[in-house]
């Protein structure tokens, strides 16, 4: 048998010189298996400088380079591009991604075939044309990183067929749609501007691939409840397709604080309005007022639109015009006040004694001063009834018991103060002998001798009494113990003539 010989190969020089210096990277392989040449392009896009570094043969190639597709699956024995074109399978493009087995560099190459035949038709020359698409998909991976990992919610719908390719976790949480849900699903089944504020001007600009200026909007959620928020779409390019990225902020915590400061502001202006006690607002700056309850008008006799604007002093509404000015400037300083005894200006003059309680506050963002009036005027008399009656019956205390003189000296000390006093009876003895003598008038040397004591203890229980009544004065602490009875010089015990007519009786 005769062995044939096979056909020489064609002198490729000439196709090497046109395809050398062609930006696409091109390799060159012959139907048995062997790489017969590469461009300087292609040998850059594998990290190596001449084509032996390649491998021999398609075998070698793939033992050196490790391909896999963009979702992260390593190609398999039989799928590389090369040993598919081998097979026979011709194909316009297929991106992988490739890896040296000893370089931990990558590139992403976008792969396209052309068989080059002989005279008779036969596979004579198999090629590989190489684009690179490592910036490309890297700036893709950059962008999905952001878009997933921003907390604004956004969703993406490409233009040429109107259904979202992209979606990234805010939007999902936003709305408590699925990704799969959402991802190749038409604008026309879940359609984001469909209750915009200027929802033809959005699917105008949509359709005409142009920026959507921000507008409000309404999102109907799977469970059928509604979500306000501002939308506005830019268009993008991911890859060849234009798109369009939707960004989207929930306004709907913004509302409801909204709607709970509106109802806020209902309530507190009912319970001004309908307040039993007069009670004015008035602008910190210049203590202008601003509004007066129906309380105020009746008791002043003053109409709201008299008093709107007006600054309070050139009213007199606080009383003239020093207790004006401390009173501002107690505001100012401290921010509130309370229980201050005042002279309530009226349109016809002062009204009577009121006690002023005030505190700044802020009323839609401006600085306030919500003030209450309460009418003492009566309370006032009925105190001033008692204290003459309790001063009529202390005018003599020697007929009456130490525990007596002294719950009456706490009535008549009520008005002045609100914290609770120690009874003379609960000092130690040594204590109240001290006081005595304090209330006599004596000094501290002279109740030193009387004693038989040191100055300096004498001194001591001076500063125990003081915090024990809470007082700091030393005439304060006199008039306290005379109060009580203390510190008078002894009389002879005398029944009141009423009390020995009734007993005659």
């Amino acid at each position: 048998m005769t062995r044939q010989i096979p056909p020489p190969k064609a002198d490729r020089t000439q196709l090497q010189q046109i395809i050398a210096g062609l930006n696409d990277g091109v390799i060159l392989i012959d139907p048995d298996q062997t790489i017969a040449w590469a461009n300087t392009m292609a040998l850059t896009l594998h990290g190596v400088t001449t084509v032996s570094e390649l491998g021999a043969t398609v075998s070698e190639y793939r033992q050196r380079f490790e391909l896999t597709y963009r979702n992260q699956h390593k190609l398999p024995e039989g799928d590389y591009p090369m040993e598919r074109l081998l097979a026979g399978e011709a194909f316009s493009e297929v991106v992988v991604e490739v890896k040296r087995t000893d370089d931990d560099r990558r590139w992403v190459h976008s792969i396209r075939t052309l068989v080059l035949t002989d005279k008779n038709g036969q596979p004579d020359c198999l090629v590989l044309i190489i684009n690179d698409e490592t910036e490309r998909f890297s700036a893709e991976e950059r962008f999905e990183r952001a878009f997933g990992a921003n907390p604004a919610p956004a969703i993406i719908v490409r233009l040429s067929d109107m259904r979202y390719v992209k979606v990234n976790r805010g939007f999902l949480e936003l709305t408590g749609l699925q990704r799969n849900a959402l991802i190749g699903r038409s604008m026309h089944d879940f359609d984001v501007l469909a209750r915009t504020e200027k929802r033809e001007l959005a699917v105008k600009h949509l359709h005409a691939c142009e920026t959507i200026p921000q507008m409000e909007g309404c999102l109907v959620l799977p469970d059928g409840k509604t979500r306000t928020v501002l939308l506005g779409g830019q268009p993008i390019d991911i890859g060849a397709e234009r798109c369009m990225l939707f960004t989207f902020a929930d306004l709907h915590p913004r509302r409801q604080a909204e709607d709970a400061l509106k109802h806020s502001e209902q309530r507190f202006s009912k319970a001004f309005r309908m307040a039993p006690g007069p009670m004015a607002i008035l602008a910190l700056d210049g203590f202008c007022i601003a509004d007066v309850n129906d309380a105020f008008m009746a008791v002043t006799g003053w109409c709201r639109d008299e008093l709107l604007g007006r600054e309070q002093a050139s009213l007199g509404v606080w009383g003239d015009a020093a207790a004006c000015a401390e009173i501002e400037r107690q505001l100012w300083q401290t921010g509130h006040l309370r229980q201050v005894d005042i002279r309530l200006g009226g349109k016809a003059g002062s009204v009577g004694e009121f006690q002023l309680s005030a505190e700044t506050t802020e009323l839609q963002g401006v600085p306030c001063v919500l003030s209450l009036m309460q009418d003492v005027r009566e309370h006032k008399q009925t105190e001033s009834e008692l204290l003459a009656a309790v001063e009529s019956v202390m005018q003599d205390t020697t007929w009456l018991s130490q525990r007596i003189v002294e719950r009456l000296a706490t009535v008549k000390g009520s008005g002045r103060a609100s914290a609770p006093v120690p009874e003379v009876s609960s000092l130690p003895e040594r204590l109240r002998s001290v006081l005595t003598l304090i209330a006599q008038g004596l000094s501290d040397d002279e109740i030193a001798a009387k004693l038989g004591i040191t100055r300096n203890t004498v001194h001591n229980h001076v500063s125990a009494i003081y915090s024990r009544l809470e007082i700091r004065k030393r005439s304060a602490v006199i008039v306290w113990a005379r109060e009580r009875g203390l510190g008078a010089s002894p009389k002879p015990r005398t029944m009141p003539d009423k009390v020995k007519a009734s007993k005659r009786h």
